[in-house]
């Protein structure tokens, strides 16, 4: 059980943001590791070229096997107030000013539960890993995320906004106590279900709410480091609706609605002119995301005639569902 005493100026501090690191780090967890997101389905085979990139496989050098276990917080900086449009860009300038004996030290709580490579420790020692991290998380963000991130944080921001409907009209606690099924809010402490014992204490610090779509269900509780309180959720609705539901949503917020909905128009072979009439697009816009479908291999082109014809591969239907 993580038990954490929070004061009334800590209460006072209390805000919702989207944190779009916390986000990249799931899905990087879960393409490292071959696993499905229970809605999202498979990260893809661009989520799995980005990790070839020595800075990004250093990032998930770091990762818990089997997703359970510490996860360095360093790579999940509190997002800060006041720069929604540039949160990622501060988030990832966060982490590359990360101190070196931050990064020891929490280097230090990752070994204690599993073996570490040497490239990890190496870069440690050089002084080189929070700016090599960095860098391997900004490369994969824009290798998977970058096109979705509209889409994704319309998800987290919809949490928000029914979170604030909720603290407006009950209070803080009532939202606190609303995040998930293993914490619980009383007295001016928080709980934590969790197979350890450890006591904390906010003392004027700021509490970071973050809403989370691609570590759904999970609840990520950052408390330890000053300064870096956040409680990542998993964000509503996620779970509900059908799984035709889910499917249209994974597409839209993994590829953007653009591309997406080009993705869900091929079931069967349609030429860039069919598709610009379909979804009034120009034919060059078309085009662009075409190129970017079959380099993913979610599509494959076939000519007829003199004109070429794009439909959906294997891969692509399992993404759509189909």
């Amino acid at each position: 059980m993580i038990v954490v005493d929070v004061d009334s100026a800590s209460l006072a501090r209390v805000r919702l943001t989207p944190s779009p690191t916390y986000e990249l780090v799931g899905w990087l967890l879960l393409a490292a590791q071959g696993r499905r997101h229970p809605v999202f389905g498979d990260p893809g085979p661009a989520a799995r070229a980005a990790l070839r990139d020595p800075r990004t496989a250093l990032v998930a050098a770091v990762l818990p096997a089997g997703g359970r276990g510490y996860i360095p917080d360093l790579l999940t900086p509190q997002p800060p107030a006041g720069r929604r449009a540039r949160l990622l860009e501060a988030q990832l300038d966060a982490v590359a000013a990360t101190p070196a004996s931050v990064v020891d030290q929490q280097l230090a709580w990752c070994a204690a539960e599993r073996s570490l490579p040497d490239e990890v420790r190496s870069a440690a020692i050089a002084g080189t890993f929070a700016v090599r991290v960095a860098e391997g998380m900004r490369t994969f963000w824009r290798a998977t995320l970058a096109d979705g991130w509209a889409a994704l944080q319309g998800t987290l921001d919809a949490d928000i906004r029914a979170r604030s409907h909720r603290l407006a009209e009950f209070g803080v606690g009532a939202v606190l106590a609303s995040l998930h099924r293993d914490l619980s809010w009383a007295g001016g402490r928080l709980e934590v279900r969790k197979p350890y014992h450890e006591r904390l204490t906010l003392h004027d610090d700021e509490l970071v709410l973050a809403p989370s779509a691609l570590r759904w269900p999970a609840l990520g509780v950052q408390i330890c480091a000053p300064g870096n309180a956040v409680l990542c959720y998993p964000a509503d609705g996620l779970g509900a609706g059908s799984a035709a539901g889910h499917r249209g949503r994974a597409v839209s917020v993994l590829l953007g609605s653009t591309r997406g909905a080009l993705l869900c128009d091929l079931g069967e072979a349609r030429s860039t002119a069919d598709l610009s009439a379909r979804h009034g697009l120009a034919a060059a816009t078309v085009s662009h995301h075409l190129g970017v479908l079959l380099r993913a291999g979610l599509v494959h082109r076939a000519r007829d005639g003199r004109v070429v014809r794009y439909q959906r591969s294997t891969r692509g239907d399992v993404l759509v569902g189909d």
